[in-house]
């Protein structure tokens, strides 16, 4: 990997496909946990049962209580031709921005179980396209089509598990503490907490929750060769009254996850929005402001989440820690093993 802290090449490693979880840890806890203390430059090696061990004293812990909807539908046009939708976030009340697999045009209808139907409005450059979704001819609000996918939708995985869903999946790709409906994947870094290790550090930390509702563009690599060119993805973002006490004031911060990162780091920088859209890019030239302490999983490369790593410890530094997990076999991406910088 080259040193330029802004090339997109200095983001790629060769990662073995084993060691790309497809399941999760079993229990969630026993998944491996690579600990980097900056101040003494140390790597240990531990389980995540061990993590409030290594919490630093004093600190707030800030989850991401988001929940993820069952975005991936199946449906066919009226020529018969199948078709597959994914939903990645409401616009407003009733526009859905969607990816489609399957040729589609402004007006094409989709047709889906439970007398579901979705027309195209708009087709963007980027690929996505905008839909409203109906159900007996009357438009549906988007909590209103939460509770129709629910029943058939299926949980959307990232494409690189390369299996279909299944009822495992339903509570395992969630985190425990999922709350407010709305993502199109998990925040993974949560997804390690088991009820009740969840409950003990809740009950020793101070701790708050935000909302970020994360969407598909959260896998999308960098194209372009330089990561400033790159367009940084929106998510829809609310921070409760008890974060925002606590980003208020001095008390240092541990982000549980990159979600809660980007929702901190994009308040600390408007602190005037308590919700709204949050598109903050974090890299070594833009560097966190208010985290200081994060848990994250093993990324992919050239994502934008592993230049959020590199904005806590440097780019030599991340590509060092990211070494060091592939030669000790740490399981990579969504249901991965996880680090944490403090």
């Amino acid at each position: 990997m080259s040193a330029n802290v802004l090339l997109t090449s200095s983001y790629d490693f060769s990662l073995p496909k084993e060691l790309i979880a497809t399941h999760p840890a079993n229990p969630r806890d026993s998944a491996k946990l690579l600990v980097y203390i900056r101040a003494t430059d140390t790597v240990s090696h531990v389980h995540f049962w061990d993590f409030e061990k290594f919490i630093p004293e004093g600190s707030a812990l800030i989850f991401n209580n988001t929940k993820v909807i069952k975005a991936r539908l199946f449906g066919k046009k009226e020529s018969g031709g199948g078709v597959e939708l994914l939903i990645n976030r409401a616009i407003n009340a009733h526009d859905v921005n969607v990816y489609i697999r399957g040729k589609v045009k402004i007006s094409t209808k989709i047709f889906f179980d439970e007398n579901l139907e979705a027309e195209v409005k708009e087709l963007h450059e980027d690929g996505s396209r905008v839909v409203n979704f109906y159900m007996d001819k009357k438009i549906l609000r988007f909590e209103e089509l939460l509770q129709i996918i629910d029943k058939i939708g299926h949980v959307p995985l990232p494409p690189y598990i390369q299996r279909e869903d299944n009822k495992e999946d339903e509570s395992e790709y969630q985190s425990v503490f999922a709350k407010e409906e709305g993502a199109v994947a998990a925040p993974t870094a949560s997804l390690h907490f088991t009820k009740e290790q969840h409950e003990r550090v809740c009950s020793k930390f101070s701790h708050a929750y935000v909302t970020l509702h994360v969407g598909s563009g959260t896998f999308k690599p960098v194209e372009c060769d330089t990561i400033l060119d790159h367009p940084m993805h929106s998510e829809y973002y609310d921070i409760s009254d008890k974060a925002k006490e606590l980003l208020d004031s001095n008390i240092p911060i541990l982000s549980v996850g990159t979600t809660s990162t980007r929702t901190i780091e994009f308040y600390a920088r408007n602190k005037t929005k308590q919700k709204g859209e949050a598109n903050l890019f974090l890299h070594p030239n833009n560097k966190p402001l208010r985290v200081n302490h994060i848990l994250t999983n093993f990324h992919l490369p050239k994502s934008t989440l592993l230049m959020l790593v590199a904005s806590f410890v440097g780019l030599q530094k991340a590509q060092e820690l990211y070494k060091i997990a592939i030669e000790e076999e740490y399981r990579f991406y969504s249901y991965g093993d996880a680090m944490l910088i403090i």
